[in-house]
């Protein structure tokens, strides 16, 4: 296992005791998963439910044009605490985690993806560092040693990838091997104070989220998980990779002025 630990902002028994109920909200950003969510849904409340852990799952309907709302609203009688924020225009996966997030309620604060790229089960691995006072955040890592490729991304994708986490180690944020996983685990306090200071909307949320963290003092993990490429992806090689930039030169202008601000 590989992490990266900077100095705490706060202490672990602040973000929580021993004796505090934990409570885990799942987060999801959805936009047209119709063929998705309904069975991603199931697999979640199952093993939510099996673990004995307290919990919620938030879906946030990111402005779907397809049944994603209707076949999640079909499941509300069947999962427990199940929650859906929904709004008519799609504004991002950054934006729609953000809603969530702050509508959030748990202890711990858990981001995955609609197709369940990484399985749900590997949960536990990020839980027990942070249960373990060990980190306040835990990010899943396709590329590190100990990572388990099932299925790799077309040939185009890993070559965004590559350049991306070039750009965003010369500009904003050195030290993580990958900050694109959407499998992120976070002490519930500090997962809400991180999204209710950030601005982007889109793709390249992680990385302000993460920048913010590390800037703030908060320790963060890298952990290896299995992975599963989604052929059904949202990405636009043109679109996004361009929004992706434009992104990451406006984090580093966030982030500057901040700083000159204290």
């Amino acid at each position: 296992m590989s992490s990266l630990n900077t100095t705490s902002k706060n202490s672990p028994s602040e973000v929580h005791s021993t004796t505090d109920v934990v409570m885990i909200s799942v987060v999801i950003a959805a936009y047209n998963e119709e063929n998705r969510i309904y069975p991603s849904l199931v697999k979640i409340a199952d093993f939510l439910r099996n673990s004995n852990l307290e919990h919620e799952i938030i879906v946030v309907d990111d402005g779907s044009s397809d049944n994603t709302s209707t076949l999640t609203e079909s499941l509300a009688s069947r999962i427990h605490n199940l929650k859906i924020i929904r709004y008519p225009e799609n504004k991002g996966k950054g934006y729609a985690l953000r809603q969530g997030v702050l509508a959030s309620q748990g202890t711990l604060v858990l981001l995955t993806d609609a197709d369940l790229s990484t399985p749900i089960e590997e949960l536990t691995k990020l839980s027990t560092l942070i249960l373990g006072k060990k980190c306040e955040i835990a990010i899943g890592s396709r590329t590190i040693e100990g990572s388990d490729i099932i299925e790799k991304q077309p040939w185009w994708r890993q070559a965004m990838g590559k350049v991306f986490n070039k750009i965003t180690r010369v500009l904003v944020l050195d030290g993580f091997s990958d900050t694109q996983c959407g499998f992120k685990l976070f002490s519930g306090n500090i997962a809400r104070l991180l999204f209710k200071e950030a601005h982007i909307n889109r793709f390249a949320y992680d990385v302000e989220i993460l920048a913010r963290a590390k800037q703030s003092g908060y320790r963060i993990s890298e952990v290896p998980v299995k992975w599963n490429n989604s052929l059904d992806s949202r990405v636009s090689p043109l679109f996004d990779s361009l929004q992706m930039f434009k992104d990451i030169l406006k984090i580093k202008k966030l982030l500057r002025n901040e700083r000159k601000s204290f």
